[in-house]
C-alpha cells in the first residue's frame, strides 16, 4: 500500500483487531475519513488492501426493520513491520489512534516518533487502550524518542479514551472464511478527553468528547467492569457458562445491580458535578440489559479470568473497594465480589484454567487468603481490618 492511494484525510490507526475494526474504523469511516490500519497480521493487511472494505455484524437485539450489518469502506492496511511505510502515515494523518493492548503499546512509540519528526503540523493520538495513565505513560515515553528541545506540549496531544463497546471473541469458523468480518454490539462510542487533544476539536458521531474526563474512566472501571466482572464471578458459584445465563439469573442480577449501585453512590459524592442518581441508574441499567445480550456470546471464563491483574490495588474490585469505602459507603457488596473472584475457577472449551488464573489459585492454597489480600490486593492488615473480614467470612460461604 502507498501513502499515493490516500486521496482524502485520514486516520492512522494501530492495531486491525475486533476493537479497531467493530469500532474505531466505523466511527471513523463514517465520518468520511480514510482507514488505515497498522497490524502484523499479514492476512489482515492483505485482505484490507485487496478488498477496500469488511463486514461488521451487528449481535443485537434490533427492531425488525433494522439492518444487523454494515460495510466500512475507505479502508486500507500497512504492515507493522514497515517502518518507513508507517512513519510516512503517521507524518500525514490527520489523527492517530491505537487499540494495541499494553503489552504491545511501548512497541509501537518509537515508529510514532518518527513519523511525529516528520511531521510539518500538530496532531492528536487517542489512545483506545484499557490502561490506567495511558496518555501520561505515552508522553513520558515518546518524549524521550524525540529531541530535547522539540515542544511535545504544542505539537502531539495525548487522548485518553473509555471504550465500552463489547465484542465478542469471532469463531474460527468465520474469520477463516473472511479474516476481516467482526462482530460487535449496537453500542458504538468512543469517549474522549477533551482536554486532551492539541488541535480543533474534531466533530464525529460516536466520538464523545468530555470535560473531566478521570470521572468518566473510573465510571468504566468501577460499575462497567466492575459490574460485568461481578456478574461473571458470582455466575460461576452457580455453575453458569454464559454470561446473558448469569443476567437470565434474578438473583446474580440483583447481586450485581446492588454492587453497580454501591459504586455508583461513591462515584456521585466524588463526582457530583458529572453525576447524579438519575444518569447513574440508566447507566446501570443499560449496562445489564447489554450484559444479557444473548447474542454476543461472552462467557463467564473469558470475562471473569486474570485474577491477578482483576484483584490487584487499582483494578476494578480493590478499586471500587477503596472508592466505596473513602466515600462512606457501604462494602458488603464489593467485598462478596472479591470472595467470590477469590473462588473463581472457570476453564475454557477444552477444560482448562487460565494458566495466570492456576498460579493463583496454587499460590491461594499454599500462603492462604490473608497473603493474597496483601499481595495481591495490596489490603492492609490494621487499616483495611473490617472490609478482610468481610472478605474472609464471604470467601468461607462461598467456598
Amino acid at each position: 500500500m502507498t501513502m499515493e492511494k490516500c486521496e482524502k484525510k485520514y486516520i492512522v490507526h494501530f492495531g486491525a483487531g475486533n476493537i479497531g475494526r467493530s469500532l474505531v474504523g466505523q466511527i471513523f469511516s463514517n465520518a468520511g475519513y480514510e482507514v488505515i490500519f497498522i497490524d502484523t497480521v499479514p492476512e489482515i493487511i492483505d485482505a484490507l488492501n485487496s478488498k477496500r472494505k469488511y463486514k461488521v455484524k451487528i449481535k443485537d437485539s434490533l427492531p425488525a426493520d433494522t439492518q444487523n450489518e454494515l460495510w466500512v469502506e475507505n479502508v486500507c492496511g500497512i504492515s507493522a513491520f514497515d517502518a518507513e511505510a508507517v512513519s510516512d502515515a503517521v507524518a500525514g494523518a490527520e489523527l492517530i489512534s491505537t487499540a494495541v493492548g499494553a503489552t504491545v503499546l511501548p512497541r509501537i512509540f518509537p515508529v510514532i516518533a518518527k513519523g511525529i519528526l516528520k511531521r510539518e503540523s500538530s496532531v492528536s493520538i487517542l489512545f483506545c487502550e484499557n490502561l490506567r495513565g495511558v496518555s501520561e505513560i505515552a508522553e513520558s515515553e515518546i518524549s524521550k524518542l524525540l529531541p530535547e528541545n522539540f515542544d511535545i506540549e504544542s505539537r502531539v496531544g495525548f487522548v485518553t479514551t473509555s471504550i465500552g463497546k463489547m465484542v465478542p471473541i469471532m469463531p474460527m469458523e468465520i474469520s477463516k472464511k473472511d479474516p476481516l468480518e467482526v462482530w460487535g454490539e449496537a453500542y458504538n462510542q468512543i469517549l474522549a478527553d477533551k482536554e486532551g487533544f492539541v488541535n480543533e476539536l474534531p466533530e464525529i458521531k460516536g466520538l464523545v468528547l468530555k470535560n473531566n474526563f478521570s470521572a468518566y474512566m473510573d465510571r468504566k472501571l468501577f460499575i462497567h467492569n466492575l459490574g460485568h466482572a461481578a456478574s461473571a464471578y458470582f455466575g460461576f458459584l452457580k455453575n453458569k457458562t454464559a454470561i446473558w445465563e448469569c443476567m437470565a439469573d434474578e438473583k446474580i442480577r440483583e447481586e450485581t445491580k446492588q454492587v453497580m449501585q454501591e459504586a455508583g453512590r461513591a462515584l456521585i459524592k466524588h463526582y457530583p458535578s458529572e453525576f447524579n442518581e438519575t444518569n447513574i441508574n440508566e447507566h446501570i441499567e443499560d449496562l445489564l440489559n447489554r450484559f444479557a445480550n444473548k447474542m454476543l456470546g461472552d462467557t463467564v471464563f473469558r470475562v471473569g479470568r486474570d485474577l491477578k491483574r482483576k484483584l490487584s490495588s487499582d483494578d476494578r474490585c480493590i478499586g471500587a473497594l477503596r472508592l466505596i469505602v473513602n466515600n462512606g459507603g457501604n462494602p458488603e457488596p464489593v467485598c462478596r465480589v472479591i470472595a467470590a473472584a477469590l473462588c473463581f475457577k472457570a476453564k475454557d472449551e477444552s477444560g482448562n484454567l487460565f494458566p495466570d488464573d492456576e498460579e493463583f489459585h496454587k499460590e491461594l492454597n499454599n500462603k492462604g487468603i490473608i497473603f493474597m489480600l496483601a499481595e495481591i490486593c495490596g489490603l492492609d492488615a490494621e487499616k483495611d481490618s473490617k472490609e478482610i473480614e468481610l472478605i474472609i467470612k464471604n470467601y468461607i460461604t462461598q467456598k
